[in-house]
């Protein structure tokens, strides 16, 4: 018996605990999921439910109190603070509700900064934030600054950014958080298409209905509990 692919993200009875004695709060409770290359997965629950945690745990922006992540077949919860530091920059990329935008750089400028920190050559730097700002339908807003922009164009920036290094893994925090339901829409179908094309896997956290029409797959979390 062949085993089949690996996936893009797995992750293995994951736990996450805060505090100790009567006051712990467990916000996850051996957690199990995996995520394929080009496989957009929605994590749907309610404020509360783990969802955020989880999504931390999956980036290595925090750690697990029990279990493990793979990106493929590195094993994220292994490395030490500065290996998973140089993965998270050049192999995973994050989109949150609040944008995180430099208000004074213009929207090129927002896409180019991982590519700065990843040392792309300039030139090659240029094409690409040319390149990921068409494929958000904003090449002719390029110079603008996020305050000139509207909230669904910002987040379309934000998009870019997150995939202009070309990750492996997009993780995305409630990203219709702060727009209204025309530019949810827009930016959901921006959002599918675009990790069809780029065969990145993504994981996105929400309680939006839009958003888990959008799925290819959906998993309910409750109480810190995936329910499948």
């Amino acid at each position: 018996m062949t085993a089949g692919p690996v996936p893009a993200l797995r992750g293995t009875a994951l736990t996450r605990t805060y505090g100790s004695g009567d006051t712990a709060v467990h916000a996850l409770r051996g957690v199990d999921l995996h995520v394929a290359p080009g496989e957009l997965l929605v994590l749907r629950g309610r404020s509360g439910s783990g969802k955020s945690t989880l999504l931390h745990l999956l980036g290595g922006i925090e750690r697990p109190t029990s279990g493990q992540v793979h990106l493929g077949d590195v094993e994220l919860t292994a490395l030490s603070e500065d290996a998973l530091l140089a993965v998270r920059r050049e192999r995973i990329a994050f989109v949150f509700q609040s944008f995180g935008l430099v208000p004074v750089l213009s929207a090129a400028e927002n896409v180019e900064v991982p590519l700065r920190l990843l040392r792309v050559d300039p030139r090659e730097r240029d094409d690409r934030v040319a390149a990921a700002l068409a494929a958000v339908g904003l090449a002719r807003h390029a110079g603008q600054r996020p305050g000139e922009l509207s909230g669904g164009q910002q987040q379309r920036v934000a998009i870019a950014r997150a995939l202009v290094a070309r990750p492996q893994v997009l993780l995305a925090d409630e990203p219709t958080g702060q727009l209204d339901s025309e530019n949810a829409t827009a930016m959901l179908d921006l959002l599918q298409a675009l990790v069809h094309e780029s065969g990145v896997a993504a994981v996105v956290t929400t309680h939006d209905p839009l958003i888990a029409e959008r799925a290819d797959r959906v998993l309910e979390i409750r109480s810190g509990e995936v329910l499948g």
